[in-house]
């Protein structure tokens, strides 16, 4: 047993203001990650009809994109688990916001693609210690629900960039763009500043040996926990001794690990594709088809409302009804959808279809990325298993725009709804006939489970306190 036994202690926690205050500083990192990762679905529809770009040149910068964010990642994920989750999570903002400024100020397209290289280092690092964080945090009970919202706020940076860009751009087209880069990491530099004092990861701590430092973090929690509840905290759950963690990242190659870097790869990948091949692209797609920018960009909006609904969606049902559950459900609805879309015609029918694609895409962008993936490794290991899923989830997706832009010019968005159906196909497949069921189930407990599992999640233990979760 060890001597800090940080998962155990936290695991029975009650919600107080500790998490709150953890949730709230790595959340609003998180919404400006979405908004700036979103914003490339108003830069490039802008660039191209102001001439600033051409089609090939907004394919590159969003390639460059997931360039930036597929090395952003796995860096993350080496350092994360090498220095720690605040170390990193600085870092990464600090690198984003100063980048997005520099980006506001390019003079050419070549300029603008470079710096947003740059900025998807920070994106892609964000991305994958921001969910690490708080899942280290959040007791096993709640994880899925306050991950999903976690996700939720993530994918209100998609409408809030389209709101934005609606306003800002159609107005001065030259130059809102680069206003639009200003306010993202403007207020990415500010965030960093306010986020000094994020505290240090328990569980990351015991794990390489920082045992005093733990000791003294959690104490302060529980008395954090102990006058939010005015009385004693659960007792902890003594769990049985298993064998020692893995340190070494050749673990993640072996058994069990191997067939969860295996699946998670491959989802994230699919979900890249489809997100990035889609959403992303819906105002350059109305505006080729002869849309003025201004209407695009109001059709986009009202379909990019499906994000936050989405993720809510997925922080209501991880926990409900399980993981992989919600994710073959949200496969077969966006199938449904995505096969009657490309005829839909009439003005105000579409972006309403358009929505009710959008959300069940949201589901699992926000239920693989934000929840699943993180739950999947032990402590030691969590960032860098994260970071190499995500490493092949962008970097597969690198080629995507170039695909799109194939596929729109021969089949049109027909034939781009067409590859996204297939790809959900295939995505939902994988997970649940080779995915493990992390639902209701301690981080710890999760380590030790078999690549194959059943379906549904494992019945819920009775709560032992009123959880204000």
């Amino acid at each position: 047993m060890s001597s800090v036994n940080a998962g155990a202690r936290l695991d029975r926690l009650p919600i107080s203001r500790f998490h709150r205050r953890i949730f709230a500083l790595v959340g609003i990192g998180m919404f400006l990650d979405g908004f700036d990762i979103y914003l490339a679905s108003t830069v490039i529809g802008t660039t191209l009809k102001t001439g600033f770009a051409t089609m090939e040149q907004c394919a590159l910068f969003v390639a460059a994109t997931f360039v930036g964010m597929m090395l952003g990642s796995l860096a993350a994920g080496f350092i994360g688990d090498r220095y720690g989750r605040s170390f990193t999570y600085q870092m990464n903002l600090l690198v984003f916001g100063l980048a997005a400024v520099a980006a506001g100020f390019a003079w050419n397209m070549n300029v603008l693609i470079f710096m947003r290289f740059l900025m998807g280092l920070g994106l892609g690092a964000e991305n994958v210690v921001g969910y690490a964080a708080v899942t280290e945090f959040i007791p096993a009970r709640l994880r899925g629900r306050w991950l999903g919202i976690l996700a939720m706020i993530f994918s209100m940076g998609l409408p809030a960039a389209i709101l934005l860009s609606t306003y800002i751009i159609p107005s001065h087209p030259a130059q809102g763009w680069r206003t639009m880069f200003f306010i993202g990491g403007g207020a990415g530099l500010l965030v960093w500043w306010m986020r000094k004092t994020l505290t240090e990861s328990p569980r990351w701590l015991e794990s390489v040996g920082r045992n005093d430092e733990a000791e003294a973090i959690l104490q302060d929690v529980e008395e954090e926990c102990r006058r939010g509840i005015k009385g004693e905290l659960p007792p902890v759950v003594e769990r049985p001794a298993g064998p020692p963690p893995p340190t070494a990242i050749s673990a993640l190659f072996r058994r069990p690990y191997l067939s969860r870097i295996i699946v998670g790869s491959i989802v994230l990948i699919i979900i890249n594709a489809v997100v990035h091949g889609f959403v992303i692209w819906l105002p350059t797609f109305f505006i080729l088809q002869g849309m003025s920018m201004s209407d695009a960009f109001r059709f986009a909006l009202v379909m990019s409302l499906g994000a936050p609904l989405g993720a809510g969606i997925a922080a209501m049902s991880a926990d409900l009804i399980g993981r992989k559950p919600t994710v073959a459900l949200a496969c077969v609805v966006a199938m449904a959808i995505a096969f009657i879309y490309p005829d839909i015609r009439d003005p105000y029918l579409l972006p309403l279809v358009g929505l009710g694609l959008t959300a069940p895409i949201f589901v699992l962008m926000a239920l693989l990325f934000g929840i699943y993936i993180p739950e999947l490794f032990p402590t030691e290991l969590r960032l860098r298993a994260a970071g190499i899923c995500n490493m092949f989830g962008r970097g597969a997706t690198i080629g995507t725009p170039f695909i799109v832009i194939y596929l729109f010019d021969t089949r049109g968005v027909g034939g781009v709804t067409m590859a996204m159906e297939g790809l959900l196909a295939i995505l939902a497949l994988v997970l649940v006939v080779f995915g493990v069921e992390p639902a209701k189930r301690s981080l710890e407990e999760i380590t030790r489970i078999g690549p194959i599992t059943t379906m549904l999640p494992r019945r819920a233990r009775p709560a032992k306190d009123m959880s204000q979760g």
